[in-house]
């Protein structure tokens, strides 16, 4: 069993203010500005996630309530109480639903980031913040991608750092976002079609690359497509999460 004691606080990465171009846009918006924000520098472990259950019996495999989580909430694990040991305990939670990981984050005194956040910060490349556009880049996003699955089971994470310092944004499991999907967020404007997030209308239909900004950001197509396919419940084997402030 993954031991608890002595656990070290997350380590939160100052992101300065700035913009990125979204997949979907509405008319005229090429770009789309991101206030100052504090991501971790890491995805939340194992070990962390652990220690959240043990705080917080509500959340334990054995407890939670259905309309929070689906049947694979925490699977993966030995027991209730136990991460297991068959994989490092600083590897990343998966199994989590989008409750679990915002409850997660309210208990740190923090948030999940949301789309335009995550997205602005992983545009950002080893050497520039904003790499969007870089071939060489796109292309070892989608290396990273297409190789999750080997290191999940074997050789787990390549721990790149990106030139904001936050770490394994591609290299690690997908990652939840709060404004994944307006209806738990309640986002009225973005369910109407309407106001600044009406490009995320964009995500739920099929049409995928039409409007798009970039037909050719694999990558973001890629990150859409799963979100899409997520509801609140959601929980996979592929699929953790990280805290912002």
């Amino acid at each position: 069993m993954i031991r608890l004691a002595a656990l070290a606080l997350p380590l939160l990465v100052q992101i300065p203010a700035g913009s990125y171009r979204p997949l979907y846009s509405t008319a005229g918006e090429a770009r789309v500005a991101v206030a100052t924000f504090r991501m971790d520098r890491d995805y939340v472990s194992r070990r962390s996630f652990a220690a959240f259950v043990v705080a917080h019996p509500a959340w334990r495999r054995d407890s939670v309530r259905r309309v929070f989580a689906d049947e694979g909430y925490l699977a993966n694990w030995a027991g209730p109480l136990d991460a297991g040991t068959a994989t490092s305990p600083e590897r990343p939670v998966t199994q989590v639903s989008w409750f679990a990981a915002r409850a997660y984050c309210a208990a740190q005194g923090s948030r999940l980031p949301t789309v335009d956040e995550w997205e602005y910060v992983a545009a950002a490349s080893a050497t520039q913040r904003d790499a969007s556009s870089d071939p060489a880049f796109r292309q070892h996003v989608l290396a990273l991608y297409a190789t999750r699955a080997a290191r999940a089971a074997d050789a787990g994470p390549v721990h790149e750092r990106n030139a904001y310092g936050v770490r394994d944004l591609h290299g690690a499991v997908w990652e939840w976002t709060l404004d994944f999907n307006s209806v738990v967020v309640g986002d009225d404007s973005r369910a109407s079609g309407s106001g600044a997030n009406a490009r995320d209308n964009h995500l739920y239909c099929a049409s995928a690359a039409l409007g798009a900004t970039d037909p050719s950001n694999y990558p973001a197509f890629l990150r859409s497509a799963v979100r899409a396919g997520l509801t609140a419940r959601t929980t996979m084997a592929s699929l953790g999460f990280r805290c912002a402030a």
